[in-house]
């Protein structure tokens, strides 16, 4: 049952079922709302859903989930929801890093003494930088442990930041326009090459961008939250339990879910969101649905699209300046268990040499599955491969198929040589380009990931969930504090408090 606050009248509606649009609405029909959930995809998760073929389970985009301890953002929201979280086990190591040329990997651990010995080992005299990153990333965890709303747009969210603050927290204030690439240089360790290479590889999946140009303090808790008491888990079954979850919340306390919906233009009078036009995929049917608050589970891109002409210009002109985003190319392969070698960590990452499809990224973040955690039939499992890649390729090619394929078998080419993978032990194979992600979530292009965690685009100087146009809320992504299910539920729980403000 819904705790109420007096809000029952209040009328939302939720533009996207990724997690964070189901964790917005979950929490808000928990709170006494009247919700209303809105997805043109055929199941809720967005890019943290599955899908299953020959009995294989497949998790789409996400592979792991931070955020599940004591303390961590989705304990906190499915605690108050009063609905159990998933069963999980730590990645104990969080990855295995493989650098060019080199047969043993980079053990990222999760017990922190055992990943300052690794690191002293594999990269001699950084141990000053790293213990830098981990004093950044201790004030920043206390200071987002408080809830600040970032970027402020109201006197309320400045109120909310700053009684956030504390004087370990102005520690970091002198870098916070720092790089990585910056702050490397400056503890003398611009010309390691390995030590630069490793923490490309990593930045890249947290930030969308290299160490020279990722904000060092987002770049200090990307790298610090695969250590405990933090860490990252591997979910039994699929990540889709997430979702599956946060709808059951969201059904009991009164809300509803329309999938292969679509929503197709934002109205607003008078500088305020009181509508949204939908379609019905399957009868084609289209209506107005009004509303009272309009939470946006899209990308930024996504938005200006859905307001039109009614996109406040300023905001337009910024989205439209924006880097160019990027997209992901994805290999799913359902293999023989005596493909895999034991032992074998639940996530790797290569960086190797390709001079044919792949040379703009030559990155490979793999996830494999482990016996008994519902992805793959006995004997079998489950190896998802995935480099980030230009979005422009994909959508200006003359020969769409041949690229796909190329891209297939320079990624099969590479896990084999870890991997056993040979006709008889694939027993199944596709893979997944911007294109299709563009297809199965809308978002703009197929962009993966949110805008880039350079020094312009993150924290205080992002995009902020309270948008220019009264009464429309932006989560995901593309917002505080960035991608991942702990990030974009991080967005919703902000979203929810403002709106309760703004409803009081």
């Amino acid at each position: 049952m819904s705790t109420g606050d007096g809000s029952s009248e209040a009328r939302v509606v939720v533009i996207g079922a990724g997690i964070g649009g189901l964790t917005a609405a979950a929490l808000l029909a928990h709170r006494g709302y009247r919700v209303r959930v809105f997805d043109q995809a055929i199941v809720p998760g967005g890019c943290a859903s599955t899908f299953q073929r020959r009995g294989f389970t497949f998790d789409v985009g996400a592979t792991q989930v931070a955020g599940l301890e004591p303390g961590g953002i989705h304990h906190r929201i499915f605690t108050e929801l009063g609905i159990p979280l998933p069963e999980a086990t730590p990645c104990d190591p969080a990855c295995a890093v493989y650098l060019p040329g080199e047969t043993e990997p980079i053990q990222v651990w999760r017990d922190p003494q055992r990943w300052q010995a690794e690191r002293q080992r594999q990269f001699p005299g950084s141990e000053p930088f790293w213990q830098f990153l981990n004093d950044l990333f201790r004030y920043s965890w206390a200071f987002q442990s408080r809830d600040p709303i970032l970027p402020p747009r109201s006197a309320w969210d400045v109120a909310q930041l700053l009684q956030a603050v504390r004087p370990d927290t102005l520690l970091t204030a002198p870098h916070t326009f720092s790089t990585v690439g910056q702050v490397l240089r400056r503890y003398g360790l611009g010309g390691d090459r390995r030590l630069r290479t490793f923490l490309d590889l990593q930045l890249k999946l947290y930030s969308q961008v290299n160490a020279e140009e990722t904000a060092v303090l987002y770049a200090a808790t990307a790298l610090g939250v695969s250590q405990a008491p933090q860490g990252l888990y591997h979910l039994e079954g699929s990540m889709q339990v997430l979702s599956d979850r946060l709808v059951e919340s969201l059904e009991r306390d009164g809300g509803e879910l329309q999938m292969r919906h679509t929503v197709e233009k934002i109205h607003t009078r008078h500088g305020r969101a009181v509508a949204v036009e939908i379609r019905n995929q399957k009868t084609g049917e289209a209506w107005m649905e009004p509303a009272d608050q309009v939470v946006a589970n899209v990308t930024v891109q996504n938005l200006v699209q859905l307001l039109g002409d009614q996109a406040p210009s300023g905001y337009r002109q910024r989205v439209d300046k924006l880097r160019p985003a990027s997209g992901a190319f994805v290999v799913y392969l359902g293999v023989k268990a005596s493909a895999i070698p034991e032992p074998c960590p639940p996530h790797l990452q290569f960086l190797y040499d390709y001079e044919g499809a792949i040379a703009e990224n030559n990155s490979l973040f793999v996830s494999v599955s482990h016996p008994g955690d519902g992805r793959a039939p006995a004997t079998c499992a489950t190896i998802i491969a995935s480099s980030f890649t230009d979005l422009g390729l994909w959508w200006t090619t003359p020969d769409y198929d041949r690229l796909k394929q190329d891209y297939t078998n320079a990624a099969i080419a590479r896990l084999g040589q870890f991997f056993h993978l040979t006709p008889d032990t694939i027993l199944h194979c596709e893979a997944a380009t911007p294109r299709t992600f563009q297809r199965y979530t809308a978002r703009d292009q197929g962009a993966v990931g949110g805008l880039g965690q350079r020094v312009p685009t993150f924290g205080p100087f992002g995009f902020a969930n309270r948008t220019p146009v009264d009464g429309l809320w932006l989560v995901g992504d593309c917002t505080h504090p960035g991608e991942g299910t702990a990030g974009v539920s991080y967005s919703a729980l902000t979203v929810v408090r403002q709106i309760q403000q703004a409803s009081s």
